[in-house]
């Protein structure tokens, strides 16, 4: 399962992170958001101890989302070392989310 991250945790669990951290903004009324969550989650099993995957509800935190500038969701936005490295948005396959963190965090 994705890690929920919220306004409060996303400091420690996503800028203070030691691995990568791809971070899936979504809200439980958005259809895509809802048809992507099942990748996320599995993508989390897969990725295990190499890249965090996690998951923020941007209706229950809306200072992050506000501060990264995210306007539409689902928006997928990728971490490394506490920078943005990638972002995504709309709702995409699981092998467009394996090659971006192929390629911008592995």
């Amino acid at each position: 399962m994705a890690l929920q991250v919220t306004d409060g945790t996303f400091d420690e669990e996503v800028l203070k992170s030691d691995v990568p951290v791809l971070v899936d903004f979504w809200a439980p009324w958005c259809g895509p958001c809802r048809a992507m969550g099942p990748v996320i989650d599995e993508m989390a099993s897969e990725y295990e101890g190499k890249v965090k995957i996690s998951k923020m509800n941007v209706d229950e935190n809306p200072s992050t989302p506000s501060k990264y500038g995210i306007r539409a969701i689902p928006t997928l936005i990728l971490f490394k070392d506490g920078e943005v490295v990638e972002q995504i948005t709309g709702a995409v396959s699981k092998s467009s989310i394996k090659e971006m963190i192929t390629s911008k965090a592995l």
